[in-house]
């Protein structure tokens, strides 16, 4: 034995059932001091609970944030490996679902809410149908294609009213200039529906107009002016007529 004695503390393994044996300092021929093993396990907490055994130890935020990368890692694990063709199946999954949704919005643009695209075709003071041609050259020709189109739909409408083809009507939108339009200009039916989504994209739904979205409503414009009306009467008389040929 050497000088002083022999400090030595041995825990019995929990399950064991074996008492805690503390060496003190003693001679050879002294007998080992005992402690029941429940007061030498809470000393050895009370010891490993010291601020000295723990200063290395995360903060609670990098222990939160070390579990939430746990937790996404083994989402992830999860997905890929319930996934044909394991992290590489995930991924071109990810990548055809962005694809599609970037596809329907450029088709479709900004969802826009259903009262905002009822909005009424003229905001401001009345102007004639010329005056809004103007305001369209004006804005095409420094390439502003929004108020460009804006403008020339605007003109379209106020030339119809103008030559009574619509009642002036300040609340009304475009599609239902179009649908009103159509009924007495039946072969520009679908180039009118065309124009008021044109006008609605542009307008409401966050679209960018084009210089060919401008060029088809002025083209529109002008073969409206020389398109002749089917009144209610002729049709009605043409009906006639043909049902009573077929009679005959």
């Amino acid at each position: 034995m050497r000088p002083g004695g022999v400090l030595t503390a041995v825990l019995a393994p929990p399950h064991s059932g074996a008492a805690a044996v503390l060496g003190l300092p003693r001679s050879g021929d002294e007998p080992p001091v005992t402690i029941p093993r429940d007061p030498a396990r809470e000393a050895a907490e009370r010891e490993l609970s010291k601020r000295m055994y723990h200063e290395n130890d995360p903060s609670l935020l990098q222990r939160a944030l070390d579990a939430f990368w746990n937790w996404v890692d083994d989402l992830f694990n999860a997905a890929s490996s319930a996934t044909p063709g394991g992290t590489l199946g995930l991924l071109v999954i990810a990548l055809a679902a962005v694809a599609l949704i970037g596809a329907l919005w450029w088709r479709l643009g900004t969802p826009r809410r259903g009262l905002t695209s009822a909005a009424p075709l003229f905001d401001d003071r009345p102007r004639s149908a010329a005056e809004h041609r103007a305001a369209a050259e004006s804005h095409a020709a420094q390439g502003h294609w929004n108020q460009a189109v804006q403008e020339r739909m605007r003109a379209v409408v106020r030339s119809l009213e103008e030559r009574a083809l619509l009642d002036p009507r300040p609340g009304r939108t475009a599609d239902e200039a179009a649908a009103e339009a159509g009924r007495t200009l039946p072969s520009q039916t679908d180039r009118l529906r065309a124009a008021a989504r044109d006008f609605d994209d542009v307008t409401y739904g966050g679209r960018a107009a084009t210089p060919q979205t401008y060029d088809r409503l002025t083209e529109l414009d002008r073969d409206l002016e020389r398109t002749k009306p089917v009144l209610a009467s002729s049709t009605q008389s043409t009906a006639h007529s043909t049902r009573q040929g077929a009679a005959e």
